[in-house]
């Protein structure tokens, strides 16, 4: 097995990555810190800290020398960080040293490397984007096509009352609407340019550090935040809790896809995937079980990345150190549940069979809160509790349904308390306005 399912040609179906893989690559992440090197290049020329032509020959060299990433490999595990291998590769490949001495003019390594990864992940939060509104899109038409359709609402794994598929399908895309509404605020928020020399006092950066940070700020699209945030990583915490959210979310859905696959509720159809290699009658839930996989190793992911966030003094190797081993997971789990989620909500069908079958399986006790309220009319609530236990304690003795008993006592109440379809509460409307929210997308 590779070391990591996100690298291993073996299994990039089942944890497909899409676009996103492509961001978390040396050569990206090489890719990235030239462009920032180039953007800080670009601002300083312009700001009269570096000469101007050379600012535009760095500029210009940032857009067209190719680093091979083994080639810093040596410098990388003397330093600790890649920047200064870097430098120096990058350097000595644009062979004009008049120019070149001014690359990295007063920066220090985090400044490169964090504005570097803030560029990654601002692409991977609009690859998710875009996946997220598939995976709306899909569930927005299960919902309205399936608003009225009755199943089994179950709570602790037993049923509890009659609801509809396609409000369950609303429960799940909700907080992912949720989170699509959240983005630009985390986009705002979180996606920021990192300039502020060693030790977070800019004291290298020139006469106006904060011009020069605003400078490259715009120059990369990012935002400023108006101060050194070295050792404040409440960016990557949010952009990460995102990513968690809409993870967790998805591996929500996972289990109760899992669950109403199961042999014996068979309530959901989930394509053609699934074939065990023995027996030939099942369809196993694998896209459920990717989801909840992912949210399980999500769950691992950020507990580590909180903890790195802790950091010491004005700089913390080991934090930062276990930022990158931590952050290129996280977001590459987030993709992976996506890609699934969009390719398995577009799949999904509802046993509609099934779904009535396991109605009636429990010999109508699913009405037994609907009941309880009813009598209310007639006699104090205890009493009517009281009067729907004992009446469930003798669906159970009897095999007689509730149905049954309860009109045999009681032939004045309404029929309809014991149909699914007449019982289903605010179900059918919350589907249908979860759909209308999509559409509105």
């Amino acid at each position: 097995m590779a070391a990591s399912v996100f690298d291993s040609p073996l299994f990039s179906q089942l944890f497909p990555t899409g676009e996103t893989g492509r961001l978390f690559s040396d050569s990206a992440s090489i890719r990235a810190m030239l462009l920032v090197e180039g953007a800080l290049a670009k601002a300083q020329g312009e700001l009269g800290l570096i000469p101007e032509i050379s600012a535009a020959a760095i500029h210009r060299a940032t857009l067209e020398i190719q680093i091979d990433p083994g080639a810093l490999a040596k410098a990388t595990g003397e330093n600790g960080v890649s920047v200064p291998g870097l430098v120096a590769a990058f350097q000595a490949e644009m062979n004009a040293p008049e120019h070149a001495r001014y690359l990295h003019w007063g920066a220090t390594s985090q400044d490169i490397i964090d504005t570097g990864l803030m560029l990654r992940l601002r692409q991977a939060l609009t690859l998710a984007e875009a996946e997220l509104r598939r995976v709306l899109e899909n569930l927005g038409r299960q919902a309205e096509a399936f608003a009225d359709l009755p199943m089994a609402a179950r709570t602790y794994g037993q049923q509890a009352t009659p609801t509809s598929w396609g409000a369950v399908v609303a429960a799940w895309g909700a907080p992912l609407l949720d989170a699509l509404d959240a983005l630009p605020e985390v986009r705002k928020q979180s996606l920021w340019v990192s300039l502020s020399g060693a030790t977070g006092t800019a004291s290298a950066l020139g006469e106006c550090p904060p011009a020069l940070r605003t400078a490259l700020a715009d120059g990369l699209g990012l935002q400023d935040p108006g101060r050194s945030w070295h050792t404040d990583r409440g960016p990557l915490l949010r952009i990460a809790g995102w990513m968690t959210q809409v993870t967790a979310q998805l591996g929500s859905m996972g289990q109760t896809l899992t669950g109403m696959a199961a042999t014996e509720l068979q309530e959901v159809s989930l394509g053609e995937t699934g074939a065990s290699s023995t027996m030939p009658q099942k369809q196993n839930p694998v896209g459920p079980s990717v989801l909840t996989a992912l949210s399980y190793q999500m769950g691992g992911l950020t507990a580590g990345l909180q903890k790195a966030t802790s950091h010491q003094f004005q700089r913390d190797g080991a934090c930062w150190f276990t930022e990158w081993m931590v952050i290129p997971q996280i977001a590459l789990t987030c993709a992976a549940a996506l890609q699934q989620a969009s390719a398995l909500s577009g799949t999904l069908q509802p046993n509609a069979q099934n779904m009535a079958s396991s109605l009636q399986s429990g010999l109508g006790l699913i009405h037994a809160e609907t009941l309880s309220f009813a009598l209310c009319a007639k006699m104090p609530r205890p009493a009517a509790k009281n009067e729907v236990r004992a009446l469930c304690a003798e669906v159970t003795r009897t095999g007689k349904t509730l149905a049954e008993l309860a009109l045999a006592k009681h032939p004045d109440l309404p029929k309809s308390l014991f149909q699914p379809d007449a019982q289903l509460g605010q179900a059918p409307a919350d589907a249908l306005r979860f759909a209308e929210r999509v559409r509105a997308l």
